[in-house]
């Protein structure tokens, strides 16, 4: 029972409220105390229950937290970082830097690795027969006026000329 309270103690409680009330005010008297059992009763009902509301929300928003974590978590660096934490393993099965032989000439050096120098582009490459000659081209012949033919006529191109022309630069 309530603060431990056998029937003995109630008796005796009883029988005194009965003589200090008296038999004619007791009735009402109980009343009362009931009226206020009741609303202490509710108030410890509505305590509780706020309590444990509370306890719920604290428990659903670290829920909550956990789920935001678990959303957030990158899971790839998580198994990379499992498997490989000290990034050998990454930098061993890592691709050799090779030269790009499909930059424009202009654009990149001749890097030396360690295989030996690179490679020059293939469209920049001389052949080894045909050397660029450094004298200059001869210029077409001036035909004297009253000649039949038009002077929009080139004369016929060189065959040997032809082969040994070099490419223009770009």
């Amino acid at each position: 029972m309530l603060f431990d309270i056998g029937w003995p103690e109630l008796m005796l409680i009883g029988v005194i409220a009965l003589i200090v009330i008296g038999p004619k005010d007791l009735p009402r008297a109980l009343r009362v105390a009931g009226f206020w059992v009741r609303k202490a009763r509710t108030l410890s009902r509505e305590f509780q229950s706020s309590i444990d509301q509370m306890i719920r929300e604290a428990e659903l928003e670290e829920i909550r937290q956990d789920l935001k974590k678990a959303t957030e978590l990158d899971v790839e660096r998580e198994i990379r970082s499992t498997v490989d934490p000290t990034g050998e393993l990454a930098q061993s099965i890592r691709p050799p830097d090779l030269p790009d032989y499909f930059e424009e000439p202009g654009a990149a050096t001749t890097a030396v690795t360690e295989e030996g120098p690179a490679l020059p582009p293939p469209g920049e490459a001389a052949l080894p027969d045909a050397a660029p000659s450094t004298e200059a081209a001869p210029e077409p012949a001036v035909e004297p006026p009253g000649t039949s033919e038009p002077p929009s006529a080139a004369p016929p191109p060189d065959p040997e000329r032809a082969a040994i022309k070099p490419e223009p630069s770009r």
